[in-house]
């Protein structure tokens, strides 16, 4: 895990009951979760329809309503205990346990220094303020932009996203990216544990099963998460 710098510088109600948002500003940050050439058509681990997002991401980021703009970046090495190709016999998608967690065995995917791994080219990345990379520790996974999936130790570790939040006095998220039932969840889950306010793009996500999404809306609205579509938001 680690931050780099970039190249420039009380309880919501469910989604079904909200209004236009207009809680973006000085103290809003937005948050862009791995929107990286692998989790697109074409990449390692393609999410359907995952480019789809871009137009509206893209948008997002020249709009001027977010002064702050933090990007997730997954940054394998290309042991990583995540990937199938590491464990004999088995295969993408399956599962094990890993330190007394269930992992997904997933294709090898952001490989540190590939094409796949980068920051997805079509975006205007001058914009964001903050990069955390993270997925290097080989022998963990991390979903979530905060912490890092379970260690050896049973703890998960920060990935100091957290602090550089309120360093800057932010105490609202607007969250997009990929994918929506995995690296954004979790991300959604942490920030609002942490106590920040969470709005999710719902449009400006996918999912690796969206079969699931249904569930997954419902269960992030009653945890206190407001999703939202980017055509929502306040001007």
């Amino acid at each position: 895990m680690s931050i780099d710098a970039a190249e420039s510088s009380s309880r919501p109600s469910p989604a079904a009951e909200q209004s236009r948002s207009g809680s973006e500003g000085a103290n809003s940050a937005l948050i862009l979760v791995d929107i990286q050439p692998d989790f697109l058509p074409g990449g390692s681990l393609a999410v359907g329809e995952g480019d789809r997002i871009l137009s509206g991401v893209q948008q997002l980021m020249e709009s001027g309503a977010h002064p702050l703009q933090v990007a997730t970046q997954d940054w394998h090495p290309p042991n990583h205990r995540s990937f199938a190709s590491n464990h004999e016999g088995a295969e993408p998608f399956d599962e094990i346990t890993l330190h007394g967690h269930p992992q997904v065995l997933w294709p090898d995917h952001c490989v540190q220094g590939t094409a796949g791994a980068e920051l997805h080219p079509e975006l205007p990345w001058q914009h964001v303020s903050a990069i955390i990379r993270k997925g290097l520790d080989p022998a963990v996974d991390s979903y979530s932009g905060f912490r890092n999936n379970w260690g050896p130790g049973g703890s998960r570790p920060a990935t100091g996203l957290s602090g550089l939040l309120r360093e800057r006095g932010v105490g609202h998220l607007v969250v997009c990216g990929l994918a929506r039932d995995f690296c954004v969840r979790w991300t959604v889950e942490d920030a609002l544990e942490e106590g920040f306010d969470v709005t999710l793009l719902w449009d400006l996500t996918r999912s690796v099963d969206p079969s699931g999404d249904e569930a997954l809306r419902t269960e992030l609205s009653d945890r206190g998460a407001r999703i939202l579509n980017s055509t929502e938001m306040a001007p």
